[in-house]
């Protein structure tokens, strides 16, 4: 009889739900996807009926639920941090106690009562779940891993090593002294949101010079040669205060805080290219380290600092590492396949096999499914006109919307788990376009004009077209454009944003200031019908790409359904839906009801 692990992760940020069946995923999805609130920190109560729903099974039919984290060690870590800096910090910590004492220390309790659950409830410690999510997933037999975040219970740097069904846990760094904390910590100091804006800080590096690298490194870091490293506590206000950094840090870099709604300048750009500088060296010496310690030559990665897909870049290319994996779903969510999976192998003993080469992830498409049953049933609820097309014509028609400059939403099969949509819940475009970056980020994404947008491209032509040699399915890395497809960029005296305005290449739209793309490659095998997409756009324009980038606006979360999907489409500037086979033109619908309620959501960030 198939046994069934359910896998939850909660109560901090974006909380998902996963259930693997005799080891194998069978369905993810985080609960914002169907609460529509962006990041939900709540019980994924919904996500985790939706995964039961998938196997045809009830709560009752579970073998185990494990927890991603052991809530009362980390309270330990909480109060002991208080206490040790007492008496400052009482405002935070009487706004943190009354939460913990109604909700996070009741964990099992409150996994009971939401899944009407009465089996076996288990913990693992947050960076063994997300050992567990970044080794057995991936293609490797033996690998070594690294982990790192803003915190768990203490841990806030892993190194382990895999090997076979085993983990075994080497060196880790302990909170305070945290990488994830310190970017999230310039990310504040930015002016954007943490545990959200950090890719914003990522996509703001290009634009600047790491003028401020010897002063991080010089006052609020010190770092050993083997990755280790201590926080300056003085600089910082994430302990005690309600600001991730203090007074004395603004005064070390001479301003204050950019409050949400100011523009970054130059100085920010600045800051942000020199604290994404030592995040690159500094995990590069971490991974050197973790090959060091381990013996092994390939490496697996999650934890939050694991989406900074220009570090990954960096490690790949200067840790002596031959490959590296990293877990697509790398922040708390993936916490939760971590959490099924640990339990599977690790504590049970199940055996594992891997071939080297293909990963267990389903290439991250897990979530709920969009099919031609479920897209009509909402469209018509919805009253939307559209048409039926078989996969030659809305194939060929779709493709030759985008080569005209059309911006089309496409939604198909099941839902994409992790932060990115790779090409099932995704708004596409023509990266040849001068003025598409614009206009995707200023008028249907409704973010900042200088967010970078990342290409999908057909698997085998990633060479002709980027100076990169191996798959990247789950754009967790970048890589630079080729130089064939470059153009010469006379950047003399233009600084900033006013290197947006330059055509650096003949794909401008999806090429960043510096040359570099945040790349997904796409094969017939792991994403049949979006692969057969690009593969008409090439054969229409001689173009194997696309532009690739998350269906949601800001302050939204990517959409789950069909009905998502219309209320999107008819809020943005987006010209076509198209959801699963059916065709919809904006200009054929009628008003939609749900616009002004819809549109209100749209200032939350």
């Amino acid at each position: 009889m198939a046994k069934y692990i359910l896998g939850v992760s909660a109560f901090y940020h974006d909380s998902a739900a996963c259930l693997v069946r005799d080891g194998e995923i069978v369905a993810a999805s985080q609960e914002e996807r169907f609460s529509r609130v962006k990041g939900d920190s709540g019980f994924p109560a919904e996500a985790a009926r939706f995964c039961l729903e998938a196997a045809g099974i009830r709560a009752k039919d579970l073998d185990a639920v494990v927890f991603y984290d052991k809530p009362i060690r980390k309270f330990d870590r909480i109060l002991s941090s208080y206490i040790h800096t007492a008496p400052r910090g009482l405002r935070s910590f009487l706004q943190a106690l009354p939460i913990w004492l109604k909700h996070k220390l009741w964990t099992e309790d409150a996994i009971r009562k939401e899944l009407h659950y009465d089996g076996e409830v288990l913990f693992t410690e947050h960076h063994q779940a997300h050992a567990a999510s970044a080794f057995y997933p991936s293609p490797f037999p033996d690998a070594a891993i690294l982990t790192v975040d803003g915190a768990g219970e203490w841990t806030t740097t892993l190194i382990a090593k895999g090997r076979g069904n085993e983990l075994r846990m080497i060196k880790k760094l302990e909170f305070p002294h945290s990488l994830g904390l310190l970017y999230s910590a310039f990310t504040y100091y930015c002016g954007f949101r943490v545990n959200s804006g950090e890719y914003k800080l990522m996509g703001l590096a290009p634009y600047g010079r790491p003028i401020y690298l010897d002063l991080i490194e010089k006052e609020l870091v010190r770092v050993s040669e083997d990755g280790s490293f201590t926080l300056n506590e003085r600089y910082f206000d994430y302990i005690t205060g309600m600001r991730m950094v203090n007074r004395r840090f603004e005064k070390l870099f001479g301003q204050p805080a950019l409050s949400p709604d100011e523009k970054p300048a130059q100085f920010h750009m600045d800051i942000a290219a020199s604290v994404q500088e030592f995040t690159s060296r500094l995990m590069v010496l971490l991974a050197r380290e973790a090959r060091k310690a381990t013996g092994l030559d390939r490496l697996c990665m999650a934890g939050g600092v694991a989406l900074n897909c220009v570090s990954n870049s960096r490690i790949l290319r200067e840790s002596g590492f031959r490959d590296v994996w990293v877990q697509p779903a790398s922040g708390d969510a993936g916490g939760a396949i971590g959490a099924a999976l640990f339990e599977w192998y690790a504590r049970l003993g199940n055996s594992r096999s891997a071939d080297g080469i293909h990963d267990c992830q389903k290439a991250s498409l897990l979530g709920l499914s969009v099919d031609g049953e479920t897209a009509k049933k909402d469209l018509d609820r919805l009253g939307a006109n559209y048409r039926q097309l078989a996969d030659e014509e809305l194939f060929s028609r779709t493709a030759s919307d985008i080569a005209n400059g059309k911006v089309v939403a496409w939604v198909q099969g099941k839902g994409e788990f992790g932060p990115r949509a790779l090409g099932n819940r995704s708004i596409l475009g023509d990266p040849r376009s001068d003025e598409m970056q614009s206009r995707m980020n200023l008028k249907i994404k409704f973010r900042e004009s200088f967010r970078p947008f990342a290409p999908a491209i057909l698997e085998e032509k990633t060479r002709e077209w980027f100076e990169w040699d191996r798959p990247s399915s789950y754009m967790l890395f970048v890589a630079d454009l080729d130089k064939s497809k470059r153009n010469t960029v006379p950047a003399e005296g233009k600084t900033g944003l006013e290197l947006l305005h330059l055509r650096r290449s003949v794909v401008p739209a999806i090429t960043h200031v510096d040359f570099s793309a945040r790349l997904q490659t796409v094969s017939a095998v792991s994403n049949p019908r979006f692969y057969a997409l690009i593969r008409e756009f090439d054969r229409q324009t001689g173009c194997p790409l696309l532009i690739n980038t998350s269906f949601n606006v800001r302050g939204e979360p990517i959409v789950n359904s069909a009905a998502d999907a219309y209320a999107c489409f008819m809020a943005t500037g987006i010209d076509v839906l198209v959801a699963d086979n059916y065709y919809l033109v904006k200009e054929d619908q009628p008003e939609f009801q749900g616009m002004e309620k819809w549109k209100k959501t749209l200032i939350r960030d």
